[in-house]
């Protein structure tokens, strides 16, 4: 998890990232320092040696350069809500943080685009825009609180991923600061560039190339209609055949979301939205968008596919109100979550939509042979699974069993031809079982790419890629070659 202790003198380093972000943009007092232990996953925690906090492109250039001439390893973190461990800091680095980067620097909207800071808040580019009829699509549950430059790290997505994709797809260009200072532009402001997809390469490193400093993002025009169908049903079978059919249908809404019994009674005891059976054994959302006419009709289709498939009830909004009061509950899920349990710990698997209903029958044997409560909330349109394993931290032993869960649940979506993340990436959390789905061929080609950029090794240390010290035999990771000063598996 972390780097062997380095014996350094900090005094004469920390006086060079004064000079460079001001004696008020570094912080190094043990208390404060607690503030940046960990990041949304909170079972992993280790303290940074310091903080710095750049406002400009240049000052973030300057402190990776201070980094890079005394070997000092160094981990990017924007607003510290990512969920497996990507922005955790290992022993004795320093930590780039980008929560004062926050200017919108430019609002295009003849081209449908803006360039942001990456410390501007999700939910802050639509606000910015939505006078003119435009928004940002990407729209994680944190979207109120989360960052663009975390969303690009971990590659975010969101309840409209299913439709309109996850941050990548709206990510025209970056400025960026490379892992030994240097500043470089990829991409650029028009949708295809020639040359090697560098912005592609770069959306989802997890801070592994570097750090996004200035990111141009595509904006949509906001459709002329949206309605909001939320269905109940008595079994989360019924909802998630029914999402099937839906796309079966060759109809693509704007977002489908079930949330389960547990999941809802959570929200409602927390959100109280009335709009949630508590009685029911699982809801679907689904957002309809587009033409007046489109939505019309695609709201009665999709009504009769829920319907034949068993649901109780059809409840439909078109009023943004009525809308944003549906999506409350789900955008919620995870904060209700802490109201029935100490702890919880989540996972975002990826599965074939043919699979689910097998998937989460398994998911539920697993809750039923460890004796753990799984909450079940996700992203039904794409397969992108968010299990709530329930515990209580203070019990001995209960943190190794949870993730015992979690590991058998990837497991199990790899299998079925899915995928570990969706959406958190892999960070600290998933590293390990890495091996699950790459062969080592794959993981080494991952590396030479890494070890182009980070020949040195100092970005973001030890996230993504198995390492026995970290991984025991759950990796089953040999053969540890060197190259440039980076380890290859």
């Amino acid at each position: 998890m972390s780097s062997p202790t380095v014996s350094r003198n900090w005094k004469p380093i920390i006086k060079e990232f004064a000079a460079v972000v001001g004696k008020r943009g570094v912080i190094q007092r043990r208390e404060e320092l607690l503030v940046y232990e960990c990041d949304g996953l909170t079972s992993y925690r280790q303290r940074p040696a310091l903080v710095v906090l750049p406002r400009t492109t240049e000052e973030v250039a300057a402190a990776v350069k201070i980094c890079d001439r005394h070997n000092i390893p160094w981990v990017a973190r924007g607003a510290g809500t990512g969920l497996s461990g990507g922005a955790l800091p290992v022993t004795d680095c320093v930590m780039i943080v980008t929560a004062l980067m926050r200017q919108i620097l430019k609002v295009d909207l003849e081209n449908q685009q803006v360039v942001v800071q990456p410390g501007v808040i999700n939910n802050w580019v639509t606000q910015t825009v939505s006078g003119s009829g435009f928004y940002y699509a990407p729209d994680p549950s944190s979207q109120i609180i989360c960052s663009i430059g975390g969303n690009v790290a971990e590659n975010s997505g969101g309840v409209h991923c299913l439709k309109y994709g996850v941050t990548t797809n709206h990510v025209l260009g970056l400025k960026i600061v490379t892992p030994d200072g240097s500043i470089v532009d990829i991409g650029g402001s028009i949708p295809e560039m020639p040359g090697y997809d560098l912005t592609g390469l770069f959306v989802g490193s997890e801070g592994t190339l570097g750090v996004a400093t200035e990111i141009t993002l595509r904006i949509l025009k906001a459709p002329e209609s949206i309605c909001v169908l939320l269905a109940d049903f008595a079994t989360i079978e019924e909802a998630g055949q029914s999402v099937s059919d839906i796309i079966g249908a060759g109809i693509i809404p704007g977002g489908m979301e079930i949330m389960d019994n547990l999941s809802i009674n959570a929200v409602e005891d927390v959100v109280n939205t009335g709009l949630y059976p508590r009685d029911a054994g699982a809801i679907l959302l689904v957002e309809l968008d587009g033409l007046q006419v489109e939505v019309d009709r695609n709201k009665q289709r999709v009504a009769e596919i829920c319907k034949q498939n068993g649901a109780r009830n059809i409840t439909t909004a078109n009023e943004p109100e009525k809308r944003l009061k549906m999506w409350k509950g789900r955008k919620a899920a995870f904060a209700a979550a802490g109201h029935i349990s100490p702890d919880y710990y989540v996972q975002d698997g990826v599965i074939p939509r043919t699979q689910m209903a097998y998937v989460l029958k398994e998911i539920a044997a697993l809750s039923e042979k460890y004796g753990y409560r799984i909450a079940n909330v996700f992203h039904a349109g794409d397969g992108n699974l968010h299990p709530l394993i329930l515990y209580d931290n203070s019990v001995e032993g209960a943190l190794e069993t949870v993730e015992e869960i979690g590991g058998e649940i990837l497991k199990i979506c790899v299998d079925v031809g899915g995928s570990l993340s969706g959406e958190h990436g892999i960070g600290e959390d998933k590293k390990c079982y890495m091996n699950q789905m790459f062969n080592e061929q794959d993981l080494e080609t991952m590396q030479w790419v890494r070890s182009v950029f980070n020949s040195k090794g100092l970005a973001n240390p030890g996230k993504m890629f198995p390492t026995p010290r970290t991984c025991g035999e759950s990796a089953k990771v040999q053969n540890v070659k060197k190259f440039d000063g980076a380890e290859v598996f």
